[in-house]
């Protein structure tokens, strides 16, 4: 293997078992003290379910999870599942403009958004954005979180 590959694969592995160490927190009581840029994993009953990456503020990305936009992925994906529309489409009646129109699915987006911010969250600081990429992956893949797609829309 390439030696510059290496020398960003060697780094995930302390990176993610940083992450897994950390003591979880809740979106209700993050500390003031959250790095700009890294990887961030939801939680639930010690149940790793969704892994994200940023280069802003950590804290300002999981809070994006459960803000009052509609355009927050990680709620749509349990709210799909929810309703059992799990195919995303990019046109017809299941995007997520229409999707949003149904009261049915409308209340199991609202209900996503409260179910995160009830969820564990932790982090750990990766301001290089390949280092970040691959660490994402990593952890995704090591811990099988069911929410991440990697697929390209």
């Amino acid at each position: 293997m390439d030696e510059r590959f290496l020398d960003f694969t060697d780094s995930l592995q302390p990176k993610f078992l940083a992450l897994l160490e950390m003591s979880p927190a809740r979106l209700t009581a993050l500390p003031r003290d959250i790095p700009t840029g890294g990887v961030y994993l939801f939680s639930e009953r010690c149940q790793h379910l969704y892994v994200g990456r940023t280069k802003r503020r950590i804290s300002a990305r999981v809070y994006g999870h459960v803000n009052a936009a509609d355009d927050c992925p990680f709620a749509f994906r349990l709210a799909r599942e929810v309703t059992g529309i799990t195919h995303a489409q990019y046109s017809g009646k299941h995007t997520r403009k229409n999707l949003l129109l149904r009261p049915d699915f409308r209340r199991e987006y609202k209900l996503a958004k409260q179910r995160i911010r009830q969820m564990d969250v932790r982090w750990v600081h990766e301001p290089d954005p390949t280092r970040q990429a691959l660490l994402e992956i990593y952890v995704s893949v090591v811990l099988q979180t069911p929410y991440n797609d990697f697929d390209t829309h």
